[in-house]
């Protein structure tokens, strides 16, 4: 796509076919419909107005084409959505249902209950800042063994009935083990009752009780998807005997499925009218044999109108949580999984809210209208060796598979069963198999080999052969681009590795591929960062070129020296182009590889070959030294802290070792007390809590301000906002500033070792937002003059 976008010739290819159609609906479909203007008759009466240059008539057309089957729809199965009954006391009139909130329950184990009970994990329904909690009371009636569910403003909702997937009964309390609702959904005898209703009304969303919509009677679908869930698909929802695909899905979901994807059929007869009143060519080749005609372009809007099918499909399931926070409707895959959901909201499709047909379709819409349309584009369905070799001497660019990490075809086959229902016909040899294509996928997958090492085989020497075929085909010119974004580590034998990467760089090294330049590259949203202190924030560009014929030999102690020369002013640079302390153990994993890779072997004392895991420890090892030896910059109040951090974090410890310590650092405990770094009292000593440092704080009037207090306050404002740190990097000028971010990498990496996520969090954020407050410090404080004003 970016190949295409600076007008060069694109090519790709991957073996999962869902792939296969986004790439192609991306690169391929729109340059052939550059510049034509919309075909539907409504945009045609007022062609004078706009312009249709790049992909914008493909994408009016797209929303066009996809309103009218949202209205189609609605005549075959809009009865199926009843409007809801508002409460008299705001006008008794009839809302638009939003969404169902349904609960899966469970017969009680205990026979003082007759009937079933709900595993709710939240009763809370709206969350929200400055608007009143709003969540449903359950009320149980034990002479007529019957719970009715109510809707409540205000107060404090009890907790949910289960938790860690654990239920309670919450008519009895009995204990509902997980084994038991295991066995009960593999049985079938699971249900769901309805708990509330979300609306839209005249004045603004409602929730209201079940009763408030009219039974229906849904039909039994006619068509339903039958594969099984498998891999990483059937994580979880197979223990509850949820097996195959068309058991994520309600009847009603399932019907509106099928209605939407049967209207494509009818739809293309329209568009293909449509086109040929509008004048496209009377070229009878379809689409995947190059067609631009009609019959091709009737066959594009299909296939993005397959794609919003796809997106409704993600949000109508029963595996979508309801987000009581943001009163919306979230999606299945919160992470690359398909997990248990207790309480699931049932979208409308033909509401104005959340999860609706329209909002889906308006996202495709978009970002058909912002795609290149220009140049050429080729995407196939092969794998990455054979599309190497189909397109000799290029500039290869790839994200490869991350070892183990996600298993793409096993999840893909979620949106493959509804594309398949839909375009079969228009691609038929994409979507010519029942399921994905799993055998050849390129991962480290322990269940698809006998075993773990099998797999880990499996994935290193396909890897290597691809990247062998990469610097075959690859232009001599240029260097092969490599983007990669994994992050896991284990500890065995007490040495931290990550086999994911070293797996990896154990066959770009085999296939003789020389990494001459890495980058970190801000690729993934940031605002986790504040969540989860491990999470990655960037992909790691990794620049390659097949290396030198007459790569010399180099021992051990070479590769330790060179190391230790080139790697410090790569941390440097790293720092200070703000790089993430969450980022820079996996950033500096370049910079190593590249003196690493440089070399046609390096041999250990035995004469054996160095591995790539121990030159990865090498590094790690070089990195710490690194970070070690800059304590030599900080004061001797800051040494101490930071060694005491290390060693008891926020929590007290003995006078005696910290006197100890502080003769080691040349200090007292007194120096580092009378600093306002710790305090000491009955024999114990604390670091101060940022929570109790002075708001007001100058450096400016403290007589010997130290490091760990800049840094420390720095972080206690921050959390007030960015001004106010922004304020206190200005007092404390920018020497002592970059002294403070210098230590925020180091307590970073202390918390993350020790495994203290909101401390890691913390110094992480400081890192991360430092190109902000310090721009924001440049500036001259309010009522200040600058220099070249003055």
């Amino acid at each position: 796509l970016e190949a295409q976008r600076l007008g060069l010739p694109a090519y790709g290819g991957d073996l999962n076919p869902v792939a296969v159609l986004i790439s192609k609906a991306m690169v391929e479909i729109p340059p052939r419909f550059a510049g034509v203007g919309p075909v539907n008759p409504e945009a045609r009466q007022s062609m004078a107005v706009g312009s249709w240059e790049g992909a914008r008539g493909l994408a009016e057309d797209v929303r066009y084409y996809g309103r009218r089957i949202r209205d189609q729809a609605f005549t075959h199965i809009g009865h199926l959505y009843p409007r809801a009954r508002i409460p008299k006391d705001t006008g008794g009139q009839r809302g638009t249902v939003i969404a169902y909130i349904w609960v899966r329950t469970v017969q009680s184990p205990d026979p003082a209950w007759s009937g079933h009970v709900p595993l709710v994990h939240s009763w809370v329904l709206r969350k929200r800042p400055k608007k009143p909690i709003v969540w449903v009371e359950a009320q149980v009636d034990h002479k007529a063994q019957a719970i009715s569910y109510h809707i409540r403003e205000g107060g404090s909702p009890p907790p949910g009935t289960v938790r860690r997937a654990v239920g309670t009964c919450i008519a009895t309390g009995a204990t509902i083990p997980n084994a038991y609702i295991k066995r009960e959904g593999q049985a079938g005898r699971m249900a769901e009752t309805l708990m509330a209703v979300v609306c839209e009304g005249p004045q603004g969303r409602r929730y209201l009780p079940p009763n408030s919509v009219p039974p229906v009677e849904v039909p039994k679908p006619e068509w339903e998807p039958q594969g099984r869930l498998d891999g990483k698909a059937a994580d979880q929802m197979p223990l509850y005997g949820s097996t195959h695909w068309s058991h994520l899905f309600t009847d009603r979901q399932l019907v509106a499925l099928a209605t939407f994807s049967d209207l494509l059929r009818e739809v293309q007869s329209a568009v293909e009218q449509d086109a040929r009143e509008a004048g496209l060519s009377e070229d009878k080749r379809p689409l995947r044999e190059g067609g631009s005609g009609a019959i091709a372009y009737a066959e594009a809007i299909v296939t993005y109108l397959a794609f919003v099918i796809d997106r409704c499909a993600v949000k109508w399931s029963k595996c979508v949580p309801w987000n009581a926070g943001g009163e919306k409707v979230e999606h299945v895959f919160g992470r690359q999984a398909i997990a248990m959901v207790w309480c699931y909201p049932e979208t409308n499709p033909f509401s104005s809210s959340t999860g609706n047909w329209v909002g889906q379709l308006n996202w495709v819409g978009k970002a058909v209208e912002n795609l290149p349309a220009h140049g050429q584009g080729e995407v196939l369905q092969q794998d990455a060796r054979a599309r190497l070799r189909a397109v000799p001497t290029s500039v290869v660019a790839t994200d490869p598979p991350y070892y183990d990490n996600i298993c793409y075809a096993d999840i893909s086959d979620f949106f493959y069963v509804w594309l398949r229902r839909s375009l079969r016909s228009i691609w038929p040899d994409e979507l010519s198999t029942l399921a994905t294509p799993k055998a050849e996928e390129l991962i480290a997958s322990a269940y698809r080999h006998e075993n773990k090492s099998a797999a880990n085989q499996f994935f290193e020497s396909g890897m290597r052969r691809v990247l062998e075929e990469t610097a075959l085909v690859q232009d001599p010119g240029f260097p092969v681009s490599i983007f990669y974004a994994f992050k896991q580590a284990e500890t065995k034998k007490g040495e931290t590795v990550s086999t994911g990467w070293e797996t990896f760089l154990q066959a770009l090294n085999d296939a003789r591929l020389t990494i001459v330049r890495t980058w970190p590259m801000r690729t993934e949203r940031t605002a986790g960062l504040r969540i989860l202190a491990s999470t990655l924030a960037s992909s790691i560009v990794i620049v390659c070129r097949p290396r030198m014929a007459d790569a010399p030999l180099a021992t051990r102690g070479e590769l330790l020296a060179a190391l230790r020369a080139e790697l410090p002013s790569a941390l440097r640079l790293l720092r200070d182009q703000a790089i993430a302390p969450v980022d820079m153990a996996q950033s500096m994993i370049g910079p190593g590889m590249a003196v690493f890779s440089r070399y046609s072997r390096v041999l250990e004392a035995d004469g054996t070959a160095m591995p790539v895991r121990q030159a990865l420890a090498l590094i790690n090892q070089i990195l710490e030294e690194t970070l070690s030896e800059e304590e030599t910059e900080f004061d001797y109040e800051t040494r101490w802290a930071l060694t005491w951090y290390q060693q008891n974090g926020s929590k007290t410890g003995p006078y005696g070792d910290a006197e100890t310590l502080s003769k080691a650092k040349n200090t007292a405990v007194s120096s580092v007390v009378r600093a306002g770094i710790a305090t000491s009292a009955a024999g114990k000593v604390q670091l101060v809590p940022r929570s109790d440092l002075d708001p007001k704080w100058d450096p400016r009037s403290d007589p010997s301000p130290k490091v760990w207090q800049v840094t420390q306050h720095l972080l206690a404002r921050l959390e007030r906002s960015e001004t106010e740190a922004a304020d206190l990097l200005r007092q404390a000028g920018s020497g002592m500033g970059d002294r403070a971010r210098q230590l925020a990498y180091l307590l970073y990496q202390t918390a993350d070792r020790q495994g203290w996520a909101q401390e890691a969090v913390a110094y992480n954020t400081l890192v991360t937002v430092w190109p902000t407050i310090a721009d924001l410090a440049s500036r001259p404080a309010p009522g200040q003059t600058s220099l070249l004003e003055a």
